[in-house]
């Protein structure tokens, strides 16, 4: 099985198949609390961008779909100073990049682009949201991952050569259980590599 064929395997029509719960994208909303307790309790501070995955459909309502999810964005940023960017990865998957210093901004940015696809019936196009933490003491990257087919977080903390560190990842997932709602099964904490060491998976 291909890297394309695993992405759409564990985020795709199969995983939402196997779910126990159903996706909410009100489900973004405990990131602003988790954030707190990263911080708290794991040293690791939230990083200034977060994105949402998605996959496109050749439609003109999609089309429309995209333009209503960036100008509420374009919106955003002209209130909260929340950036925006579109990104098509190597896969053909879509991403919606943001900006900001304040993860509660972040936070808000991203529910409510994925509220908008729900809204517009196109919340099956939804994949994950993404965010980033680094723990400043020594630049170790890690990422809380919302899939939105399993309705469940789980962590993900890459390291050079695409290895992942499995203890951190577990260490996440045990203290952030309960406040968030983590995946129980680990097929599915699906590493999303980015296209260089020490980038970022929307990258």
């Amino acid at each position: 099985m291909g890297l394309f064929d695993s992405l759409r395997s564990v985020l795709g029509l199969g995983a939402e198949a196997d779910a126990t719960r159903d996706a909410d994208p009100d489900d973004l909303f405990g990131m602003s609390t988790a954030y707190l307790t990263m911080e708290a309790e794991l040293d690791f501070v939230p990083g200034d961008a977060a994105a949402l995955c998605f996959s496109s459909v050749d439609s003109t309502a999609f089309a429309a779909t995209v333009d209503e999810v960036e100008e509420i964005l374009r919106a955003g940023e002209a209130e909260t100073g929340t950036a925006f960017r579109r990104h098509e990865d190597d896969h053909g998957y879509h991403w919606v990049v943001l900006a900001d210093s304040d993860p509660e901004d972040l936070v808000a940015s991203v529910h409510f682009a994925a509220a908008t696809f729900g809204e517009l019936d196109f919340d099956s196009r939804l994949l994950a949201a993404v965010f980033g933490f680094t723990r400043p003491r020594d630049g170790t990257d890690a990422y809380w991952i919302y899939s939105f087919r399993r309705g469940a977080y789980y962590p993900f903390a890459p390291r050079a050569g695409r290895e992942r560190d499995g203890h951190l990842e577990f260490k996440l997932a045990s203290v952030l259980d309960g406040e968030l709602a983590v995946e129980d099964d680990e097929r599915y904490w699906y590493p999303l590599w980015p296209d260089r060491d020490g980038g970022r998976p929307w990258e």
